[in-house]
């Protein structure tokens, strides 16, 4: 009976910390495009990377 004083502040800790980083996701927009990170990985907006002279051994 005595473990019920330990894990209902434990549970309530753990309930307050995620709901302050919900908070926190919402306040800093983390939830405002969401249709956009999904497609993300289809698009390749890297450059290719073109070999440096300066770097190569010379012969």
């Amino acid at each position: 009976m005595n473990i019920i004083l330990i894990l209902i502040p434990v549970a309530i800790a753990i309930i307050a910390l995620a709901g302050y980083v919900f908070i926190w996701a919402v306040k800093s927009d983390q939830f405002e495009d969401l249709d956009r990170q999904g497609s993300n990985i289809l698009f390749d907006d890297d450059a290719p990377i073109k070999p440096d002279d300066k770097n190569t051994p010379e012969k």
